[in-house]
């Protein structure tokens, strides 16, 4: 009970921030286009050959169609909540690995940690695009789970350092050796005493790899290499690319598109501000 309550004047205090609940609020909005859209939208026109093509906006259609017989409006109502699946899965897998063998190479040192770091220093100066590229061009039925997977595995590197470097730094306080004397085992302090105390860092490491994991999947898509069969913001606008929707002056089926990932990466810059703020300490006592 008392971890729950401090766990709660936690958030209470983090959503104080004014950035985090402005982040919150927009990343919210864009939840609810999935949520709430179906019901006055029939996303069945999202589908190819649904309507008649190339439609500017008009009260029948409101964002227009697109040469591939789909509907604009059903497709971000479908493609936002896809788009933000698959980064979220992507970021929450990748952190959850760094977390894990954070934890591991910070606490117990030694050979599991030169062998967790030199794995992660190497991952960390190959290009992440060029190997995306090539697993994503050789996996042939790809969708939002199998693109998920394929990024996370390669966005647990960053966390994996951050959380280690926090971990070399609690292993050595009072409440850890304590711990110890009293003959707790080294899983279970990882996990009750210094766990706990990585949940902002965590956080902070889970929403940088979310925007860091849409915009790889944005990369991919727009090179053509995402799921074909499923609408997402990144594919709507490969598929404008490769229908000359720019120098065709449609302006209807590229715009939506880029607006909602402007205001899902502010939205995200600005939650990533706020819990560094609430995780870093330095920042804290400057303000």
């Amino acid at each position: 009970m008392q971890m729950l309550a401090k766990f709660l004047r936690a958030v209470l205090k983090a959503l104080a921030n004014p950035r985090l609940a402005a982040g919150l609020v927009i990343v919210v909005l864009l939840i609810l286009i999935g949520v709430v859209g179906p019901f006055f939208v029939d996303v069945r026109n999202a589908d190819p050959i649904s309507v008649k093509t190339n439609l500017p906006p008009s009260p029948k259609h409101w964002l227009g169609t697109d040469s591939g017989g789909r509907e604009l409006l059903a497709v971000i109502v479908v493609g936002t909540p896809q788009t933000l699946r698959m980064g979220a899965l992507a970021g929450l897998i990748g952190v959850l690995i760094g977390t894990g063998l954070g934890l591991i190479a910070g606490y117990f040192g030694g050979w599991l940690d030169r062998i967790i770091s030199a794995v992660t220093d190497t991952m960390l100066t190959i290009p992440p695009l060029a190997i995306l590229l090539v697993v994503a061009a050789a996996v042939r039925a790809i969708n939002v789970e199998t693109m998920a997977l394929i990024i996370a595995s390669l966005s647990w590197m960053y966390a994996t350092r951050v959380i280690r470097a926090q971990v070399l730094t609690l292993r050595e306080q009072s409440y850890v050796q304590m711990a110890r004397l009293s003959g707790m085992g080294s899983f279970r302090i990882m996990f009750r005493e210094i766990l706990p105390n990585m949940v902002p860092i965590a956080f902070a490491s889970l929403v940088g790899a979310v925007s860091a994991a849409i915009l790889s999947g944005m990369a991919l898509e727009v090179l053509g290499l995402g799921p074909q069969n499923t609408p997402t913001l990144g594919m709507t606008i490969y598929w404008a690319l490769l229908y000359s929707a720019f120098s065709r002056g449609m302006w209807w089926w590229w715009t939506p598109p880029m607006l909602i990932l402007m205001l899902l990466f502010v939205s995200l810059f600005l939650i990533s501000s706020a819990l560094d703020d609430f995780a870093n300490p330095r920042l804290r006592s400057a303000k």
